[in-house]
């Protein structure tokens, strides 16, 4: 994402009328994740509010059928990390609050407004972004050969770049992949995969390699695979692939050009009483101010959702290595880079799942 100049920090948010609730409780994914979150904001916040009890709930995998289910479970819950398509659902479903984006969060440094700041990135009315993680390229330094990949076609090409490459096993990216190297601009790539000459397409794009593709479905995969030397190129999440680079010391090295963004950040459950949501505003002006959004890449290779997050990015904590070079909204690595279209996938997603099974089998 573009840097803004940076100003002044943003002022901190006035004290709401009604009395603050003295706890709070979160929910998230739990692991190193979480633990980027407790440490870039939980506890500076916790710092500034003696005697605030903080809870977590590691159950946001379930959060959109606790939350529609409304038990006791759900009414504990006062802030819940959610995935931008769960954030979808719930937003439509009711079961999220929606936000007034430009009076509850703060401005950027430079006083631009939050829903500038954070720009396409505001998916819907009641989701905070937090975090973008992509799906990208990660390659075998040692084995693609004196030319390096510098274009995601350079999946599709054998000539230049033999060996096996390692794609998901599902429609998603791949298909966007194929008609953009087979020509298709992308302002009408969605256009074009909506009809099935577009998929018929996009599938012959992909017959040009199928022989030469290992097929993954879990996350752990592809980063296997490249530490063992069985492809030399393959699709997997940033995170796994930063872990090979900075955590293991492996040759490999990330392509990424036409990365395709998702999305992590805050709902608000709907219906709490007014001490609890005004304890929920007021941790959420902090947690996702520019400056704490940057501090969360110090633990995690995740990119700070707002722009003006991004010449705060500093080193790792534990590994003193640059985390602009290695989050996916990091200066020269976002220039390409694709949101995951959340309406289109909504639509079609079954009917080209169904199309793409069946390719997969012939």
């Amino acid at each position: 994402m573009a840097a803004r100049s940076v100003a002044k920090a943003p002022q901190p948010r006035p004290k709401p009328n009604v009395r603050m609730s003295d706890a709070l409780k979160l929910v998230s994914w739990g692991g190193a994740y979480q633990l980027s979150q407790d440490k870039a904001y939980v506890d500076p916040y916790v710092a500034r509010n003696r005697g605030l009890n903080v809870s977590w709930d590691s159950d946001s995998p379930n959060a959109v059928s606790v939350l529609r289910k409304g038990d006791a479970t759900a009414r504990s819950w006062d802030l819940v990390d959610v995935v931008a398509a769960d954030a979808i659902r719930l937003c439509e479903g009711g079961q999220a609050e929606r936000i007034d984006f430009d009076r509850i969060l703060a401005p950027a440094p430079d006083g631009t407004p939050p829903s500038a700041d954070f720009g396409k990135f505001l998916i819907n009315d009641c989701f905070v972004p937090q975090i973008a993680y992509s799906t990208t390229i990660g390659y075998r330094t040692d084995l693609v050969g004196r030319q390096r990949p510098g274009s995601i076609c350079d999946i599709f090409d054998l000539r230049r770049f033999p060996g096996k490459r390692a794609l998901e096993k599902r429609p998603i990216n791949n298909m966007e992949w194929a008609l953009l190297c087979d020509g298709v601009p992308e302002s009408r790539l969605y256009e074009v995969l909506a009809t099935r000459r577009g998929q018929d397409r996009a599938l012959a794009k992909l017959d040009t390699i199928k022989n030469h593709v290992i097929w993954w479905s879990a996350g752990a995969e592809t980063p296997q695979l490249l530490a063992d030397g069985e492809v030399v190129m393959g699709s997997a999440y940033n995170g796994r692939l930063f872990s090979l680079i900075a955590d293991h010391g492996l040759p490999v090295d990330i392509l990424w050009d036409r990365q395709v963004i998702d999305l992590d950040g805050w709902i608000i459950p709907k219906g709490l009483p007014a001490d609890r949501k005004a304890r929920v505003l007021d941790f959420l002006y902090f947690a996702t101010d520019a400056q704490r959004l940057a501090d969360q890449a110090q633990y995690i290779a995740y990119g700070p959702a707002r722009r003006s997050s991004a010449p705060l990015v500093g080193r790792h904590k534990d590994l003193g290595v640059d985390m602009k070079r290695h989050i996916p909204t990091g200066q020269g690595n976002f220039a390409t880079a694709m949101l995951y279209n959340y309406d289109f996938w909504a639509e079609h997603r079954s009917a080209i799942d169904s199309r793409f099974s069946a390719w997969l089998k012939r």
